[in-house]
C-alpha cells in the first residue's frame, strides 16, 4: 500500500510539536494498524552523521561512472551516484566539484541543518563526507526514477491524472514541512528534483535544500522558467520557490516543458484544454484541471507578494486527493518494488561476504591472497608444448600477477589477455582475476563472461560462482545476483562437508 494512502487525511504539522518529532522518531512511528500515521515520522529512517570517503567510495564501486544516477550523466557539474552500503541500504551520493564549499565547516554546518530534516514526503539527507577536497552529501536512494522520466519519457503508459494530483500534494506537503522548519528556501525545483520511492509515492529530493556551492547560481535550468526576480537580483526567497512550484504544476498539467509565459498567455486566453496534456483526453475532471490551473496561474505571478504560501498550495490541493486507497505504484503503472532475496542463511566464507557486499578491494585482497591453489592439477603439458610455448606464456601471466597485485587492471586485462589467447593451459584463476579486472573497470558484461568461463574450467569452483554474482548485481540483475551468490554459498558448504567428511 503506497504511503500516501492514509497520510492524505491530514493535511498541516503543528509547529510546536516539531521537536519532539525529530528526537522520537522510532517511538512516534510504531502506531497501531488502522490508526492515521503522522507524516512527519519517517519510518526507517537513520539518523544524520558524517561517513568516510572510504566507506562512499566502496559504496559506490570507487564513484565508477555506472552508477551516475544524475539527469545529465557524467555532464552535470555536481553528479549524483547511486550506492550500496555495508548493510545493503541504498544511498544517493552527490559529489560536488572541487572547492565548491571551499570551508568544510561551513559545508558541514549547512548539511547538519538540512539533516535535521525527516519527513515522509523527503527523500531524506542521512549523511555528509568532508575529506581534502572533497564534498559529498548522502541521502536515500529512490528506486522508481523521476518525475521528468515518468512524464515526459514514459514508455508504457502516461501517469493518470489522480496521480498527477497526489505528486502536486505531497511535494506541496514537502515544502510546507520544510518551510515549517525554517527551511523555506529550495534551490532549483523542477521535475527532476521530485523523485518516487520504493512504494511508487512521491518524494522531494533533499539535495535541492542546499546550493550547488557556496558562492554558486541557485537555478541551472533555461531562463524561461526562472522565477523573475532571480534574474533582477540573483537572489532566491521563499516566493520564488513557489514560482518554480508553479512551473511544475505546469509540467504535470501538461505533460510538456511549457515555458510559464506562454502557459500564462494561454490561461489568460482561456485555452485551458489546450494545455492539458493530450494523453489525458477524456480522463481527467474539468472541474479538478480548472484549480489546478488557477492554482499554477497564483504561483507564476510576476509580484512575489502576489503567490500563495506552502499552506495555501497544501489546503488548495487536499481536496483534490480522490483515490487515496489505490497505491501509488498502481497508479504509475510499474511493479512494487521488492528487495532482493536476503543473503543466504548459511555462513559465507570471506569470500562470499565480500561478494555479498560487492567490495571489489576485499575480493581483490582475497584473489592475490588465494594466488593459484583452486587451479592444481587442471593443466597436463607435454614436454614440447613447454619447451615451445610454456616459458612465454607464463612470462605473461606473471607480469599479469604484478600487475593485478599492484592494481593496475587494465595491464592485467592485457597480460592475463595474451595467457588466455594462446591456449595451451587454461586457468579459473586467471578468469576470476580479470573478471574482476572489468568489475574494476566498468565493464560487467566482459566481467560475468570471464566468470562464466571460470566456471565451465572448474564447474565446482564457488569463487566463479562469486564472481558472476556479483557482475550480474553490478548490471542490476538483483535476483539472479542473489541466485548465483546462493549457489555459490551451497557450494561451499558441499565442500566444506566432504573435507571434514575425508
Amino acid at each position: 500500500m503506497g504511503c500516501c494512502q492514509s497520510s492524505f487525511q491530514t493535511e498541516t504539522h503543528p509547529e510546536n510539536d516539531q521537536t519532539q518529532q525529530q528526537q522520537e522518531p522510532q517511538n512516534r512511528s510504531q502506531s497501531s494498524p488502522g490508526a492515521v500515521p503522522d507524516p512527519a515520522v519517517a519510518n526507517g529512517v537513520p539518523s544524520f552523521s558524517e561517513f568516510s570517503l572510504a566507506d562512499l567510495k566502496a559504496a559506490t564501486n570507487n564513484f565508477s561512472s555506472s552508477n551516475i544516477v544524475s539527469e545529465s550523466g557524467e555532464k552535470a557539474p555536481n553528479l549524483v551516484y547511486k550506492g550500496r552500503l555495508k548493510n545493503r541500504k541504498w544511498i544517493a551520493v552527490k559529489k560536488f566539484t572541487k572547492m565548491a564549499w571551499p570551508d568544510p565547516k561551513q559545508f558541514a554546518e549547512e548539511a547538519w541543518g538540512v539533516g535535521k530534516l525527516r519527513h515522509k514526503r523527503l527523500a531524506n539527507l542521512i549523511g555528509y563526507c568532508c575529506d581534502g577536497d572533497e564534498r559529498l552529501l548522502v541521502a536515500e536512494y529512490m528506486i522508481n526514477d523521476t518525475l521528468a522520466k515518468h512524464l515526459f519519457h514514459w514508455e508504457n503508459q502516461t501517469i493518470e491524472w489522480a496521480m498527477r494530483l497526489r505528486v502536486a500534494f505531497c511535494i506541496a506537503e514537502a515544502l510546507d514541512y520544510c518551510s515549517s522548519e525554517g527551511h523555506p528556501l529550495y534551490h532549483d525545483l523542477n521535475a527532476y528534483r521530485v523523485i518516487f520511492d520504493e512504494d511508487g509515492d512521491p518524494r522531494l529530493s533533499c539535495f535541492g535544500l542546499m546550493k550547488n556551492s557556496r558562492d554558486g547560481k541557485s537555478y541551472s535550468t533555461n531562463l524561461a522558467y526562472t522565477p523573475p526576480e532571480y534574474l533582477r537580483n540573483g537572489r532566491v526567497t521563499p516566493e520564488s520557490v513557489i514560482y518554480s512550484f508553479g512551473t511544475v504544476l505546469l509540467d504535470l498539467i501538461s505533460g510538456k516543458h511549457i515555458p510559464p509565459s506562454h502557459a500564462l498567455d494561454m490561461i489568460r486566453g482561456k485555452n485551458i484544454i489546450l494545455l492539458m496534456d493530450s494523453h489525458l483526453e477524456g480522463k481527467f475532471s474539468t472541474e479538478e484541471a480548472t484549480v489546478v490551473v488557477g492554482l499554477a496561474s497564483q504561483c507564476l505571478q510576476y509580484e512575489p507578494w502576489e503567490r500563495p504560501s506552502t499552506r495555501d498550495l497544501v489546503a488548495t490541493l487536499a481536496p483534490l486527493q480522490t483515490k487515496p486507497d489505490v497505491p501509488s505504484y498502481v497508479m504509475l503503472g510499474i511493479s512494487k518494488y521488492e528487495e532482493a532475496p536476503p543473503t543466504p542463511q548459511r555462513a559465507l566464507s570471506p569470500m562470499g561476504e565480500a561478494c555479498t557486499r560487492h567490495d571489489l578491494t576485499a575480493i581483490h585482497q582475497i584473489l592475490v591472497m588465494n594466488h593459484y591453489k583452486d587451479d592444481e592439477g587442471s593443466n597436463e603439458l607435454s614436454f614440447q608444448e613447454w619447451t615451445q610455448q610454456m616459458r612465454d606464456m607464463l612470462e605473461a601471466r606473471k607480469r599479469g600477477d604484478y600487475a593485478f597485485r599492484d592494481k593496475d587492471f587494465k595491464t592485467a586485462i592485457d597480460c592475463y589477455s595474451q595467457f588466455i589467447d594462446v591456449g595451451t593451459m587454461v586457468s579459473s584463476t586467471v578468469f576470476a582475476r580479470r573478471s574482476l579486472c572489468y568489475l574494476f573497470c566498468d565493464q560487467p558484461d566482459a566481467a560475468l563472461a570471464d566468470a562464466m568461463q571460470a566456471q565451465i574450467v572448474n564447474p565446482d569452483w564457488p569463487t566463479a560462482f562469486y564472481m558472476q554474482s556479483v557482475a550480474l548485481a553490478k548490471l542490476d540483475m538483483q535476483k539472479d545476483a542473489a541466485d548465483m551468490l546462493n549457489e555459490a554459498a551451497g557450494l561451499e558448504e558441499k565442500k566444506q562437508r566432504g573435507a571434514k567428511g575425508s
